[in-house]
């Protein structure tokens, strides 16, 4: 009698722990920062596409165990096909357009220019994860992205032609949260991730042929950097949303922006003027004031969830 196939493991449940996720999601933001900035100086000698295909590369290669039948760490069993999928093709339209973006636009402003994702995790947490958001944390995410507009100012620079690619972008990565959320609670953590490099290094694979600059051992070592960095990072934020909802963790999103001018003076030269000084601190203060809120919040959930002293 031939033994039964052995079930694939579950998926962590969701928990509420918004500290926790917000922790989780600040610390992606350093990893995620680092690999732009890499992005950026590996554009000076290599097409977007092929910059993407080495930062996919990496990413499949580290996700190989997790391919092999057999292994204890095999994941290519999931519940939610198609929607795994969807997240590897929306995850890579982001990264493929924001790099496309770094190769002209400072990586403060292509950053900020991309920080409208959270505007559209909100809104679309709404439709499409069923989550209440309060007029307080719509208060506090319009905040922020004020301070988004007082960093691009617009009419410089940063309305270059190519700042469109980092808002498409933003939306692709929005829609990457909202299916993460989606999926949290269902699907495992290197399920996610393994599809997801999967359909990148893929689809990558087609187009790469088109625009193929060999690349020098230097290259290689950056877009090695690259793939790991930004695999570590997306692996963080996959865990990020399971402990809070995506609307309370958007704005927190942000940080990564004061991260990558930091990265930007560094490296590239790159000197923020006042005014970028004063969108990071709107910016800065929305994430605070969300946090608080949410203190607040979850408080209140567990003082109501104690039994009474006095039945």
């Amino acid at each position: 009698m031939p033994l039964a196939e052995k079930p694939p493991p579950t998926a962590p449940a969701r928990a509420d722990r918004p500290l926790r996720g917000i922790t989780l999601l600040l610390v992606s933001s350093i990893f995620l920062g680092t690999s732009d900035a890499t992005s950026k100086y590996l554009s000076t000698t290599l097409p977007s596409i092929e910059i993407a295909w080495i930062r996919f590369l990496v990413f499949a290669a580290i996700m190989v165990p997790a391919m092999v039948p057999g292994s204890p760490l095999f994941a290519l069993r999931t519940q939610r096909p198609r929607l795994q999928v969807t997240r590897g093709m929306a995850l890579l339209g982001s990264s493929l357009l924001f790099i496309s973006g770094l190769r002209f636009l400072p990586i403060a402003e292509a950053s900020a220019t991309s920080f409208v994702s959270p505007l559209f995790v909100t809104a679309l947490s709404i439709f499409f994860l069923g989550e209440k958001v309060g007029l307080r944390r719509w208060f506090a995410t319009a905040v922020g992205l004020l301070g988004v507009l007082i960093v691009l100012r617009p009419g410089t620079s940063a309305f270059h032609p190519a700042a469109f690619f980092p808002v498409v972008s933003a939306f692709a990565w929005a829609c990457t949260l909202i299916l993460t959320r989606k999926m949290s609670g269902q699907e495992r953590t290197v399920v996610t991730m393994t599809y997801s490099s999967i359909v990148g290094f893929a689809v990558l694979c087609a187009l790469v042929p088109l625009v193929w600059v060999t690349p020098s051992w230097h290259d290689i070592l950056l877009g090695l950097i690259i793939g790991v960095a930004s695999t570590a990072g997306q692996w963080i934020v996959v865990l990020a949303f399971r402990y809070a909802d995506a609307s309370v963790l958007a704005p927190f999103s942000y940080v990564q922006l004061l991260w990558v001018t930091f990265l930007g003076f560094v490296i590239f030269g790159e000197v923020p003027d006042v005014w970028t000084v004063v969108g990071a601190a709107f910016i800065v203060a929305s994430g605070l004031y969300t946090a608080h809120r949410e203190r607040v919040r979850h408080s209140k959930l567990v003082a109501l969830a104690e039994p009474s002293p006095n039945p």
